[in-house]
């Protein structure tokens, strides 16, 4: 039997973030929910400004689109606590996210998000 989830997608402001997109809209056949791309930029970025980024969220918008999707654009120094807030307002079975490419200890995100949506399966898409 099928569980409906919703689906969440966080990006960040790159064009590589499309490979989480197209993950997570087969993910959104399975579970047949609807499917959420949020990017959540720290209050002083000024992403507008600035062509290449700007481009990028542009170009994840359309493949969006594509897959029946809306990309939400946010801005917030707490990042961790915002894409909660935006999952428990959603009701976010699955978040989907991409792996660090290092091991800061800033990379803590996903332990974080595991905190604050316990509930919530976290699937990490490997970099290719």
């Amino acid at each position: 039997m099928n569980k409906q989830k919703n689906i969440l997608v966080c990006v960040t402001q790159q064009k590589t973030c499309e490979r989480l997109i197209v993950n997570a809209s087969e993910y959104k056949d399975e579970f047949d929910g609807e499917l959420y791309v949020l990017h959540v930029a720290k209050n002083s970025w000024n992403f507008l400004d600035n062509a290449k980024e700007g481009e990028a969220l542009e170009y994840l918008f359309k493949i969006s689109k594509s897959v029946g999707a809306n990309l939400t654009v946010l801005k917030s120094d707490k990042i961790g606590e915002t894409i909660a807030d935006f999952a428990k307002n959603n009701k976010i079975g699955c978040i989907v996210m991409g792996a660090s490419p290092d091991k800061h200890k800033e990379n803590n995100f996903f332990d974080e998000l595991r905190s604050l949506l316990p509930n919530v399966e976290i699937c990490i898409i490997p970099q290719t």
